[in-house]
């Protein structure tokens, strides 16, 4: 099977442990195992009363009852029979995609995104159409255009809130595309890694799980919840596609770890508390991303209304591989160039680090800025 090189990781490989300011980073600032169970109200004597007797086999391969159970309570129609674990959101979309696609099938992808929902279609034969925020309208998409290229499709996948522009749908536009989709009797792929992390209101958006039959969501452990280093996601679906997604997963992941489980466990049964500290975060640095915008006559951007990450559009005569290359070389701040996600003129940033590593990684990047002249 051929398929593209995968730009966002490829840069990340290179170079995400060679600077001293990542604001490439898209999960919000990480949690210790101490922190963890601060947030859940425990301590390590009951951190250890539950490991000390696990014993580590596989576990249960569709990852535990009581897993599943918390993963299903973040949604308002889900069952735990609805639910199966996988290595992170990378792996659920991969079997998702090997499971339900196949040569010919048409795939509607809203672009820009996270290169696995172009890429792994494409790479299985698959006519993929990609629809294009619009910028000019605040990272919008166009219903009409999607509408369109929903005709005859099989599958229509979104990134919601999106990633790298930080739009979010609003409530309106999920239920006419959830129309558009059962129009045509389609799939809806609705990766929500970033769900939870709304700018405004109570923090967490409707999931396409709970609005159209036909919906496969896809979330995880490592955006929202701070931690990455379990890799550990899931998909939320009807049988018959958990019954596909089984099919292969025999093949590749077999079952997550055991105290991977347990650890996600603990997290997703305190989500309040783990999403509050989180969109706190989150809510505290876009306001400083958002004055130095402002303070920046070079930098413009459209201010993301959820997730983690926002397009930096940079007024420079390079290409943003030579502008992030050339801010690392001179200050050691790592962004994303926009030619990752096939969007040139912007950088992508993430802003839900460290507060003091942000501050100090714009500082920088003023500085490199200043010297580019206007």
């Amino acid at each position: 099977m051929r398929i593209a090189d995968f730009g966002v990781e490829i840069w990340m490989n290179r170079w995400e442990t060679r600077c001293r300011y990542n604001l490439a980073e898209t999960c919000v600032d990480s949690v210790t195992v101490a922190e963890l169970l601060r947030l859940a109200g425990m301590d390590e004597a009951a951190l250890a009363a539950e490991l000390a007797p696990m014993r580590l086999g596989y576990g249960a391969i569709e990852g535990s009852d009581r897993l599943r159970q918390a993963i299903a309570a973040r949604y308002d129609t889900v069952s735990k029979d609805s639910v199966i674990v996988a290595h992170g959101a990378i792996g659920a979309n991969h079997l998702v995609y090997e499971a339900l696609v196949e040569p010919g099938d048409i795939v509607v992808s809203v672009v820009p995104t996270y290169q696995q929902h172009v890429a792994i279609p494409e790479s299985l034969g698959a006519e993929v159409r990609q629809v294009r925020l619009a910028e000019a309208d605040g990272w919008r998409l166009g219903l009409d255009e999607l509408a369109n290229a929903a005709r005859g499709a099989k599958l229509v996948t979104i990134t919601n809130p999106n990633n790298p522009t930080g739009s979010l749908l609003a409530p309106d536009d999920l239920a006419r595309i959830a129309e558009i989709a059962e129009r045509e009797n389609a799939w809806i792929l609705a990766d929500e890694v970033y769900r939870g992390l709304d700018q405004d209101g109570p923090g967490t958006s409707p999931s396409f799980a709970d609005l159209y039959p036909r919906t496969i969501a896809v979330g995880s452990m490592s955006k929202a919840f701070s931690l990455a280093g379990l890799r550990l996601g899931w998909v939320v679906a009807p049988p018959e596609i958990l019954e596909r997604v089984s099919r292969h997963r025999d093949y590749s992941v077999i079952s997550v770890g055991m105290v991977d489980d347990l650890l996600a466990t603990i997290a997703l049964e305190h989500a309040d508390a783990m999403l509050a500290r989180n969109r706190a975060i989150v809510r505290r640095n876009l306001a400083i991303l958002d004055g130095w915008v402002a303070e920046e006559p070079r930098i413009s951007y459209v201010r993301p209304s959820a997730g983690t990450t926002a397009l930096l559009r940079f007024d420079a005569p390079m290409s943003s591989e030579a502008f992030c290359t050339g801010l690392l070389e001179a200050e050691g701040v790592l962004f994303v160039p926009g030619s990752a996600f096939d969007t040139e003129g912007v950088v992508r940033i993430g802003y839900a680090n460290e507060t003091a590593v942000l501050t100090a990684g714009l500082e920088r990047t003023s500085a490199y800025l200043a010297t580019l002249g206007l």
